[in-house]
């Protein structure tokens, strides 16, 4: 039998096609028993709605899309949780879409694939789309960077502040060499954080040394590898602290430091970003910049379904970090010192 059209639920159920698209779609001009009876009948059948049809009728297709170039990790399992449960809250749908090929993601933006999107593309969006997505009024929340018009918002953390006042504590601490081990050279929050870094050497007076800048690319392997790599290559210049750009950057930090006989925070601290759920847990625990992962994720679906509605234009919201001390982090001293 091939596919079941709305034609054969009509037959089945004994009703008019008007009548079974009333009931499916919820319209309130039918008795009880009558709706009842064309569901029961649709549900026997396995019939599914066209939903392009509905999409032509309605112009909506209550789903949002979230767009990203990666969903691996920590940070986009929380993110895409909290945005999930919160379009099932508000009744939409959430499709996720993992693709560095931007003619994709502009067809599905311009193609209104969706009733509005989320973006987390490492700047693959430049000013042109964003001007065609303005053009054609596409309801739009950016977490990679600050942007805000009477259709489009940003939700994101103040990196800058967050990598400034992290830096700040360990110079508190009496770290004067300090090192930070950057994400991936185009992502908002890497290079907001490595400028509010670099902000506290110099307010500090303290030496900017390009060797002290590291790239993990947000991930413990390649964190791993370049801390080893800058361990071999300068073996005289052991930062007292190492900041990571993610909590996932400063684990890998520390299983290079401690694979090279080195001891976290005895020889070295270590700060990172984010407050993953294994960061209390590691050892030794994590001190870092606690990132309000889920709450970014909430308000960017509830802003964005409120430009939906008209209910409001389009804000830029900055969300604080909060640095939590834990014991990968110490006041510098002497190894001499832990042992007394």
């Amino acid at each position: 039998m091939g596919k079941i059209t709305i034609k054969d639920v009509a037959r089945e159920a004994g009703v008019s096609i008007s009548t079974v698209s009333n009931a499916l779609n919820g319209v309130d001009v039918l008795n009880p028993e009558t709706k009842s009876h064309v569901l029961k009948v649709a549900e026997r059948l396995n019939y599914v709605p066209n939903l392009n049809g509905k999409l032509l009728k309605s112009g909506q297709t209550k789903m949002l899309g979230f767009f990203t170039t990666s969903v691996s990790g920590p940070y986009f399992y929380k993110l895409v949780e909290s945005m999930s449960r919160e379009c099932d809250r508000l009744g939409y749908g959430l499709n996720v879409f993992v693709t560095k090929d931007k003619q994709v993601i502009m067809s599905n933006i311009l193609g209104r694939r969706v009733d509005g999107v989320i973006i987390y593309e490492e700047l693959r969006i430049d000013e042109q789309d964003i001007v065609a997505m303005e053009k054609d009024k596409i309801k739009a929340v950016f977490l990679d960077r600050v942007y805000q018009s009477d259709t489009m918002g940003s939700v994101i953390f103040d990196s800058y502040v967050a990598g400034y006042e992290a830096t700040k504590y360990l110079i508190g601490l009496g770290h004067k060499k300090i090192a930070y081990i950057s994400g991936v050279d185009t992502m908002f929050d890497s290079n907001q954080r490595r400028d509010g870094y670099l902000a506290a050497l110099r307010e500090y007076q303290l030496p900017l040394d390009d060797d002290y800048i590291l790239q993990g690319y947000f991930e413990e392997e390649g964190t791993y590898s370049a801390v080893k790599s800058f361990l071999h290559l300068h073996p005289a210049k052991l930062p007292d602290a190492f900041l990571a750009g993610n909590d996932v950057s400063a684990i890998g930090c520390i299983h290079a430091l401690k694979s090279h006989g080195f001891e976290v925070p005895q020889d070295v601290s270590v700060v990172g970003f984010d407050d993953i759920d294994i960061a209390q847990y590691f050892s030794p625990p994590l001190s870092t910049v606690r990132n309000q992962i889920a709450r970014q994720g909430i308000l960017a679906i509830n802003h964005l379904v409120r430009m939906i509605k008209k209910k409001e234009h389009g804000v830029s919201q900055k969300l604080a970090g909060e640095l939590i001390i834990r014991g990968s982090s110490h006041v510098k001293m002497d190894r001499s010192d832990f042992l007394t």
